[in-house]
């Protein structure tokens, strides 16, 4: 960015389904805009960047770029979004900081925790701002449900967090879809859904790390031509210290779900719908506290709306993701929370992966 007036001029690296989604989130920004499209097959990049244009138009035609690294040196590309599989993250990740570009970076960001390390000393080294894209830590329902949390009386003293994200694939999905690959997604749909239940945890408890966790397959698929199975079912169990635990559950084999609960002393508190808000024009959770006597039950029930769209607006998450991101590069600094919170999750989640392998032996963390 030239200066403080400027937009942030965004390359996106692939032509993924959810870098359309994100091409509206980064029009509907004002202060970003995306410049280049980059794919290993230039036609895909023309027609990626048509159908972008024609529902969320840049100011300018992006340049429809027939590799990877044409994007990654381009002098006008200051940020890029790196939506490719798991398995070729580390490489252009690594590139795109020695070239001077901030990451936005979809998740698992790494194969490893080795292979996130390697990357994010790389952006510390070359002063480039790294982001995994985990859009509900951007939506405006999480400062009010922190509110609450922190109240000391709705919730009261946290002993409980529970947390469960599933879709159930079409047999498509499992022949032709790259997070049914090992080679591509080695973790399943434990990193695929799985790191959005760890990362809620994590969040509720203000960053402390579990003393321990043990992860559960089951279910497994293994691809036509991959070596090694895929988690396609995931149970995994978090041990903090203070007694606290938290247990989740991820699949691609049950219908639509995306709850988390926190239990505490006093209530608890409930989210349908904790990683993407489903209302249309506002977001919501429940608090919940009930007494229970010899003769009666009480029951003291509130939901609470936060106004917030969905999808494609100005005020959704992912359009605040990429507007945050934004201004966060404008101050010049780095946002060191953004690469810790990345790290711990990825740390977490393959101590859940290691006991899995190890027919769930606890992993000390």
């Amino acid at each position: 960015m030239q200066n403080n007036t400027d937009k942030l001029r965004w390359g996106i690296l692939g032509a993924a389904h959810i870098a359309r989604k994100n091409w509206k989130a980064i029009h509907h920004t004002g202060n970003g805009t995306v410049v280049a499209v980059a794919s290993r097959d230039l036609e895909k990049s023309r027609r990626f960047i048509a159908e972008g244009q024609a529902e969320a138009p840049m100011d300018a035609v992006p340049r429809a770029l027939g590799s990877y690294e044409e994007l990654i040196a381009d002098p006008n590309v200051d940020a890029v979004y790196v939506p490719l599989p798991t398995g070729l993250r580390k490489e252009w990740v690594l590139r795109a900081a020695a070239a001077g570009k901030h990451i936005v970076c979809e998740k698992p960001c790494a194969v490893s925790a080795p292979d996130l390390q390697e990357m994010l000393e790389a952006c510390r080294r070359q002063r480039v701002q790294f982001l995994d894209g985990v859009m509900f830590m951007h939506s405006q329902r999480l400062p009010r449900i922190r509110a609450v949390l922190d109240d000391g009386a709705s919730v009261g003293e946290i002993h409980r967090i529970t947390s469960s994200f599933n879709f159930c694939a079409t047999p498509e999905f499992f022949t032709g879809n790259i997070r049914a690959q090992s080679e591509n997604e080695p973790h399943g749909c434990l990193g695929d859904l799985g790191w959005y239940c760890i990362r809620f945890a994590l969040w509720a408890r203000r960053w402390q790390l579990p003393r321990q966790a043990t992860g559960r397959f089951l279910s497994q698929f293994t691809a036509p031509g991959s070596r090694t199975p895929v988690a396609t079912e995931f149970s995994g169990e978090l041990l903090f210290d203070g007694g606290v635990s938290s247990g989740f559950y991820c699949s691609f084999l049950t219908a639509n779900e995306q709850c988390a609960m926190i239990s505490g002393t006093k209530g608890f508190l409930r989210l349908s719908d904790f990683v993407v808000p489903v209302q249309g024009v506002e977001s919501v959770f429940e608090v919940n506290q009930t007494a229970h006597t010899a003769r009666s039950v009480e029951m003291q029930w509130q939901r609470i709306a936060v106004p917030e769209h969905s999808h494609n607006h100005p005020t959704a998450q992912e359009t605040n993701l990429f507007r945050n991101f934004a201004n966060q590069v404008r101050t010049g600094e780095l946002n060191e929370s953004w690469l810790d919170m990345a790290w711990q999750t990825q740390c977490v989640m393959e101590a859940c992966f290691r006991s899995a392998q190890e027919n769930s032996r606890p992993v000390e963390l």
